[in-house]
């Protein structure tokens, strides 16, 4: 009767503390699966925002069945560490992470990897995530408590055992100690298990901080790689543009040229034939005054002597007509020179009248608005050594911006019925002291705010309207200028006043201007 009692007693015990050491190690392992099943969620969702590998969504949605289960089966085990308020607040913040991991997933797919990276690195995604961490930070407190409280329910009733074992007989007293050694056990196998966590959920830091670091670092990589890949596109592109006008622009001015010549060549003899017959129509009328009735009814007709006045003025006209035009076909010819791999030395003055030439419908006065004047200071100039038909975009760019930029200003105070001055572009060239060429271009427009004067160089930035303006215009100038001539370009504007660009290249290209 004694031995029953003890030994219904240490059965009990040894059962209780068999399910608090199963219990404990096993919730113990489920929440370091939860963190690290946790953390390679967050590792696929970033990987899939900077790859924008499907990989790593197919990844995240293998492993996350996984942490349900494992969550599943910890409630099992502790149910009272996920009631409360303070459960729901982690749970609602672990469901806002899946969330906004799935909308970086349909970003990615919509091919905007940017908004999914900015999603990842949000404010709103690292606060949820400290929420979540915080959340099972407590979680865990909650278990290591009630795991504590099992075991003092379990000490009580392994002091009421050792009371039963003194009241009972000696014979007990070996299995006593047999269950001190068990406790003894228990607590260094605690102890072990506790060393161990620790030093995994150190270990789990470091590794997050290096991955999170290698993210950082490919990120970078990504965009430094991206921005290298839209520079050089855009080059392409320009470069494709600008041979394919100047083929274009070639063979206009070449097809054009041929029938010009041959019109300006004729009109001489034309001329000439003209005069000849003038004077044989006039020695007829000095040695016949009195020509027949049908004869003179004709001269009437025709009005001769009107013809006689205006029919050299008409030959006359059509000289400076065809001479007009053989300077527009050279602008075209000077405008579309095809650059080569190296540099020519051009006159800078002629590229500028050239793009001016091209660019006369625009100035000349239209119903909506008066001329846009064009004055010239030009300086003394030595040849330049450049690129031509690349320095002659640099020019087109910044002239048609300031004619654009006139008609804007015009149209504003036209619509608030102001007056208005007139409208002029101005370009001056001059030989700095550096053996550098000079030129600005300034007009009397509304001038650049100063909100926007920083991003003015940045590719595809634009304030112009859709279908107008492509943000690429003074992006290519300045690669243009600084970096394929080696030079410097920069403005200065005042508002309600105007803007003024200034390009400044070496006359020469030498190894120390490329340096």
């Amino acid at each position: 009767m004694l031995f029953v009692p003890q030994a219904w007693t240490a059965w009990q015990a040894s059962r209780n503390f068999n399910s608090i050491i199963d219990n404990e190690v096993r919730l113990k392992t489920l929440s370091s699966n939860i963190t690290y099943l946790d953390e390679v969620l967050t590792m696929s969702a970033r990987m899939n925002a900077a790859t924008g590998n499907s990989f790593w969504e197919l990844r995240y949605k293998l492993f996350e069945p996984q942490l349900d289960a494992a969550i599943k089966e910890s409630i099992q085990l502790a149910p009272q560490a996920y009631t409360g308020e303070d459960a729901k607040k982690t749970d609602a913040a672990n469901q806002r992470l899946v969330e906004m991991e799935y909308k970086s997933f349909q970003l990615v797919t919509k091919g905007d990897k940017k908004a999914a990276q900015a999603l990842l690195s949000s404010r709103e995604y690292e606060l949820e995530k400290k929420k979540y961490a915080a959340g099972v930070a407590e979680r865990n407190q909650v278990i290591a408590l009630q795991i504590n409280k099992k075991i003092t329910e379990y000490r009580h009733q392994l002091w009421w055992s050792i009371f039963v074992s003194i009241t009972s007989v000696m014979m007990l007293i070996p299995a006593w100690f047999a269950v001190l050694r068990i406790l003894e056990k228990y607590l260094q196998e605690r102890k072990k298990a506790q060393t161990a966590l620790e030093k995994i959920n150190q270990s789990l830091e470091v590794r997050i901080e290096e991955r999170t670091q290698e993210l950082k670092n490919k990120n970078n990589q990504l965009q430094q790689t991206l921005d290298e890949l839209q520079a050089t596109q855009l080059q392409l592109i320009q470069t494709e543009k600008m041979s394919s006008l100047g083929q274009m622009l070639a063979g206009i001015a070449h097809e054009i040229n041929n029938p010009v010549n041959f019109i300006y060549g004729n009109l001489t003899y034309a001329q000439e034939y003209a005069q000849d017959l003038l004077k044989l129509v006039s020695l007829y009328q000095e040695n016949y005054p009195h020509p027949a009735d049908v004869i003179q009814a004709e001269i009437d007709a025709i009005e001769l002597d009107f013809l006689y006045q205006d029919f050299t003025q008409l030959l006359q006209s059509m000289v400076v007509g065809t001479e007009r035009i053989q300077t527009i076909v050279n602008s075209l010819r000077n405008f579309s020179r095809i650059d080569s791999s190296f540099t020519t030395a051009v006159d800078i003055h002629e590229g500028i009248d050239s793009t001016l030439m091209i660019l006369y419908h625009r100035l000349k006065p239209t119903d909506k608005r008066p001329e846009i004047k064009v004055i010239k200071e030009y300086g003394a100039l030595p040849l330049v050594e450049c690129y031509p038909s690349q320095l002659n975009q640099v020019f087109m760019n910044l002239l048609a911006n300031a004619i654009d930029a006139l008609e804007e200003r015009h149209a504003a105070l036209a619509n608030q019925n102001q007056q208005y001055d007139g409208s002029y572009i101005r370009i001056t060239t001059e030989l700095s002291d550096e053996n550098f060429v000079k030129i600005m271009i300034s007009d009397n427009a509304s001038g650049i705010p100063e909100e926007i004067a920083s991003k003015l160089f940045d590719p595809f930035f634009t304030t112009k309207p859709v279908g107008k303006g492509t943000g690429l215009g003074l992006s290519i100038t300045y690669q243009i200028i600084v970096e394929k001539h080696h030079g410097r370009l920069s403005f200065q504007s005042t508002p309600e006043q105007g803007t003024e660009f200034s390009i400044e290249i070496p006359v020469t290209q030498t190894a120390e201007n490329m340096n």
